[in-house]
């Protein structure tokens, strides 16, 4: 059983059962009869072929395999980058800590065990959500101006 976090919080599951499984090159339709389908996808999959894929769908599950394996936040910074406008999961092996990084790069909400969700409470992730903004450079960049001596 897993878990949504969205806006640092416990959602419900708008997609289950409508993603379709990326594999051997072919995305595999599975179930739900609605015209909102999503995509789950590896994070060892080409950025290209995902920019290319990703437009027939509207969802992209992204799955995050170890905490040490980033390459899902640069596959979703280049999903939208590339203008893909749809909602963007993350899955797997998360932290509350990676949180401000998943949001920074583009995804909307978190799929994580509830196993994690023991080990990592929802107060951990609502904290989490509040280092999103304030990072080093916005708070260089709303720094006065110094005033010259008369």
């Amino acid at each position: 059983m897993t878990v949504i976090i969205r806006n640092g919080e416990i959602a419900e599951d708008h997609f289950k059962g409508r993603f379709a499984c990326f594999g051997d090159g072919i995305a595999v339709p599975v179930g739900a009869d609605t015209d909102e389908k999503g995509l789950d996808v590896p994070s060892s999959i080409d950025p290209d072929e995902l920019v290319g894929l990703a437009f027939g769908f509207s969802a992209v599950r992204i799955d995050f395999p170890s905490f040490a394996d980033g390459r899902g936040f640069s596959l979703a910074a280049r999903l939208r980058r590339g203008g893909f406008k749809g909602l963007l999961r993350a899955r797997g092996h998360l932290i509350s800590d990676q949180y401000p990084m998943a949001i920074r790069s583009g995804f909307d909400e978190i799929e994580i065990s509830r196993e994690m969700l023991e080990r990592q409470p929802v107060e951990l992730w609502a904290e989490a959500l509040q280092r999103v903004e304030g990072t080093y450079f916005q708070r260089l960049c709303a720094r006065r101006p110094v005033r010259e001596a008369a």
